[in-house]
């Protein structure tokens, strides 16, 4: 099958509300399959004020906002109006983004109208209620997810550290890879902008360690907070340059006296300011791949990342950063001390993932999505096929 030949169906549990590296990517697939002439429709939650345009047609969902988290929308499943939009496109692939009420009636309505289904994992659900006293969930999270996903076609992740995690979980029996990529006509280490640092009280010869993205607890805020006290006890000099917003901005400032905050960038301001930063520091353990670390990456910036699904499958021990034991401040600390203190080494690792992440195309990467939506509808026919040949002839 030609990819002009593909419907595809896709259900997301936040498209285009907040600006996240799960729907960049998916935003990313949406517009290489239509500029290859591929037919798609967009299923997910809206809301009246979203971050950015969506990429397609999008339909919205029934929801309501999370509480305490109202910037996101809880996904409740497809109304009478979305499964009569799904019976007018008559998709050939249904591609489920998000294993939640809205993904499990996807799920079954592609079961119940022969629909090959894919699922794609963006991140680590079931870490998530660690970080809001309810641990003890996980396991159950978990089981429901594997017996999700076990019911897809297929299922793919963006990194082969998170591909091992799935199936040293059991989620499913074969694993594909859909990585994420980078625009290095965006992300670059000629972005760096010394008066605008200055701008923010960043001398020319300050190291900063940059976070970038949502300021969310399940980002490893507290680490990060923790890990910086340990270098003020140290005297370390240097500066801290948080990129994003989010709900948890509050504490994190509480947490982080002197660090300089400048709020959510986007576009210009984005490369520009985390090219403008000398070390990016991600504690983060939800992470399936790390899209900010890849961008920092191309940045020109090393890295000090938790040793977790994601970074792992980015960063080399002591080639352009550090992996360390999620949650150990104190080597973290000993990690970045170096960075700060080592203009050379700093250079030379940052020089490295710069290079690195030249390997990351975007147009690649999505083509071997499209390769698969096309084997899995290819398959499901010749299966359609083959029933109906053993139908006549019985």
């Amino acid at each position: 099958m030609d990819i002009s030949g593909l419907r595809i169906a896709m259900f997301s549990g936040n498209y285009n509300m907040t600006l996240d590296g799960a729907n960049k990517a998916l935003n990313r697939l949406a517009e290489y399959l239509l500029r290859h002439g591929a037919h798609l429709r967009v299923y997910s939650p809206t809301c009246d004020d979203p971050a950015f345009e969506p990429t397609g047609h999008l339909v919205s969902v029934p929801s309501f906002p999370i509480p305490g988290r109202s910037e996101y929308r809880f996904p409740m499943g497809l109304s009478r109006a979305n499964r009569a939009d799904l019976a007018r496109f008559k998709p050939n692939i249904v591609h489920i983004a998000s294993p939640d009420r809205t993904g499990h009636a996807a799920l079954r309505w592609a079961q119940d109208n022969d629909v090959p289904v894919l699922s794609s994992v963006h991140t680590r659900f079931d870490t998530y209620f660690r970080y809001y006293k309810l641990g003890f969930l996980e396991p159950l999270i978990e089981g429901i997810m594997r017996r999700f996903y076990n019911n897809c076609d297929a299922l793919v992740a963006p990194s082969q550290s998170m591909i091992d995690e799935l199936l040293a979980q059991k989620m499913h029996d074969t694993i594909g890879l859909w990585s994420r990529g980078v625009d290095r006509h965006k992300f670059d280490p000629s972005r760096r902008d010394l008066e605008w640092r200055r701008s923010h009280g960043i001398a020319d010869d300050d190291v900063a360690i940059t976070f970038l993205g949502r300021l969310v607890m399940e980002k490893g805020l507290d680490i990060f907070a923790e890990t910086i006290v340990q270098l003020r006890k140290r005297q370390v000099p240097h500066k801290v340059l948080v990129i994003g917003d989010g709900p948890a901005r509050q504490w994190f400032e509480q947490n982080l006296p002197g660090g300089i905050f400048v709020g959510l960038q986007t576009e210009e301001q984005l490369w520009r300011a985390i090219a403008s930063g000398d070390v990016f520091f991600n504690p983060s353990v939800t992470e399936t791949f790390g899209n900010v670390t890849l961008e920092a990456m191309a940045s020109g910036l090393p890295v000090v990342a938790a040793g977790a699904t994601g970074a792992s499958s980015l960063v080399e021990d002591w080639e352009n950063g550090r992996l360390i034991p999620p949650g150990d401040a104190k080597a973290y600390a000993d990690a970045l001390e170096p960075y700060c203190t080592n203009d050379d080494l700093r250079m030379r690792h940052g020089q490295e993932g710069e290079r690195r992440s030249r390997n990351y195309s975007w147009d690649s990467i999505n083509a071997v999505m499209s390769e698969t939506y096309r084997r899995l509808v290819d398959e499901r026919a010749e299966l359609v096929a083959k029933e109906a040949a053993e139908a006549a002839s019985s």
